[in-house]
């Protein structure tokens, strides 16, 4: 049976060294620009003749902000509208991140958490700056909850900071974990289908409900992704 994590080594396809750096061309880095490719490609193609009957992409473009724009009302408000490029930017690439790697011999970067935690960092960079930006040292109240008696203060303020310093872990190993296990056991039990032979046809079965659960799997944590991200934004912009 072949290894399942062998899906996930990156490989090289074009070989580039400069001054000693290996800035070689590998499968992720295919991957990363063709799922940037595809978003502005999809885009494109479907907003380029807009009408007031919309096509099934039109359709789908018209949705997926207004999905995007309620996820931003709901849990930052109308201050975070102005916000909604990156968020919305944030949600397409994990998505189609995540959706490439149900293609056969595709690569799927968010299976690394070299890539998921780049993403994450991002993201805590953003709302962290944008808070210090339009709140000064005030800032600093995210740590102190109000009302938090004075003796609580030396106890609470470190547990709070500490939770805001892990952020960018837990949201970066919670789409790393779930990427790769998913796409571990889909290879584990095509690997007994094909051990078994005629007789795999229950494994066969198997891992087509796994690659629709997995498929469901990658819209959830691009979603989870995209609130988690709201969420942080509404800290950084109401202090709460």
């Amino acid at each position: 049976m072949l290894d399942p994590l062998h899906q996930f080594v990156i490989q090289p396809i074009f070989k580039i060294n400069v001054a000693g750096y290996d800035l070689s061309f590998t499968n992720s880095s295919l991957a990363v620009i063709s799922a940037v490719v595809l978003i502005c490609g999809i885009f494109s193609f479907g907003l380029r003749n807009k009408s007031i009957v919309p096509n099934r992409l039109q359709a789908f473009i018209e949705q997926s902000y207004l999905l995007i724009a309620g996820l931003i009302d709901n849990n930052v408000g109308t201050q975070g509208r102005q916000y909604f490029p990156f968020v919305f930017s944030i949600f397409f690439f994990v998505l189609f991140g995540n959706l490439l790697g149900m293609i056969p011999y595709m690569f799927t970067f968010t299976s690394h958490i070299i890539a998921t935690f780049t993403l994450a960092m991002i993201v805590f960079l953003f709302v962290t700056i944008l808070g210090i930006v339009k709140h000064g040292f005030s800032f600093l109240s995210l740590f102190a909850p109000k009302g938090l008696p004075k003796f609580l203060l030396p106890a609470i303020v470190p547990i709070e900071l500490i939770s805001y310093l892990a952020r960018p872990i837990s949201l970066a190993v919670r789409l790393f974990a779930n990427m790769m296990a998913g796409h571990t056991m889909m290879k584990v039990f095509a690997g007994f289908a094909a051990m078994l032979g005629a007789f795999g046809i229950l494994p066969i079965g198997v891992n087509i409900i796994l690659t629709g659960f997995e498929i469901v799997i990658a819209m959830i944590q691009a979603y989870v992704f995209t609130i988690l991200t709201c969420v942080y934004l509404n800290d950084a912009i109401h202090l709460h």
